[in-house]
């Protein structure tokens, strides 16, 4: 009778806002937005992908990697720490970061009271007309990672590791309590009328309930052109972020347009207890997903 009266609630918030390719404009937005999720009742923060500017990968160009920064003093990973150590906020922080002679898609996780808790690198990098991510990123080489903060276990992963479910698993079966995937997609610049949002949406709304967690997407709006090689490329990033239950049910959701602050609120334990009956997870035979470990399927 004891264990039911347990109560683990976590408040999580997604934002959605347009960038322009100025840093202290971004950032300042970034941390109004923090803001204004704390005063909401958030207790952790996700802010979208490479949030510093604009999404530069729509072009191949060698002056773009000094955008990259080293993860070590870093100033908006320091400004999100002084943050979140006066909010009593959690915030993972995406970045373009140069290390040596390598670069990756990064994201470092700040805990409440201000302790940066580590990094992320993102695993899987996209290569096609207009998300052209291999000429910037290296692969990631840190594995997917769980982080222990303040609030809860949480998994953290970037964009396009979103459509593959076995980052998520990876992370769930790793202890993760809550999936956090931030982002930058939209338009596709060599067909317009191609419009991947639902997709988009849907995959993720499976991961949270394959693994019976929530998770929590947050994507950028607005029109960015980019000079690149060939002429001026133009995307239209088309938000709608989101919050899922773990279920894969949608309880916050922003518009393709319109600058947001998503809140919603969950009680782990109880989370904890649906997912431990469910058995997905008793259930499971990694004897037999050796096939997992091949490109081609064959063992």
């Amino acid at each position: 009778m004891e264990m039911e009266g347990r109560r683990r609630e976590v408040v999580v918030s997604s934002l959605q806002f347009a960038c322009s390719d100025d840093i202290s404009t971004n950032v300042a937005a970034a941390e109004r937005l923090v803001r204004e999720a704390h005063a909401k009742g958030a207790n952790i923060v996700l802010i979208q992908e490479l949030f510093e500017g604009y999404y530069f990968c729509q072009a191949q160009r060698e002056d773009f990697f000094q955008r990259a920064k080293p993860y070590k003093n870093h100033p908006t990973i320091a400004r999100m720490q002084k943050l979140a150590k006066e909010l009593g906020v959690v915030i993972p922080v995406s970045f373009f970061e140069e290390a040596n002679a390598a670069h990756y898609n990064s994201i470092a996780i700040i805990d409440a009271d201000g302790a940066d808790l580590g990094i992320y690198r993102k695993s899987h990098i996209p290569d096609g007309p207009g998300y052209q991510e291999k000429f910037y990123f290296n692969p990631g080489d840190t594995g997917f990672k769980v982080f222990q903060t303040k609030f809860a276990k949480i998994g953290v992963a970037i964009c396009w590791d979103q459509w593959f479910p076995e980052a998520a698993r990876a992370m769930v079966l790793q202890g993760a309590e809550i999936l956090f995937y931030p982002t930058a997609i939209g338009s596709e610049p060599q067909d317009q009328g191609l419009d991947s949002r639902d997709h988009w949406r849907r995959v993720m709304q499976g991961h949270a309930g394959a693994n019976v967690v929530p998770l929590v997407a947050s994507n950028r709006i607005g029109k960015e052109i980019i000079e690149t090689e060939h002429g001026p490329s133009q995307i239209t990033f088309y938000g709608t972020s989101f919050i899922a239950g773990p279920t894969g049910e949608i309880v916050a959701e922003a518009d393709d347009k319109s600058e947001a602050v998503l809140v919603a609120q969950f009680d782990l334990e109880i989370i904890k207890s649906k997912r431990q009956s469910w058995g997905v997870f008793r259930d499971r035979r990694p004897d037999l997903y050796k096939v997992l470990l091949t490109m081609d399927g064959n063992l």
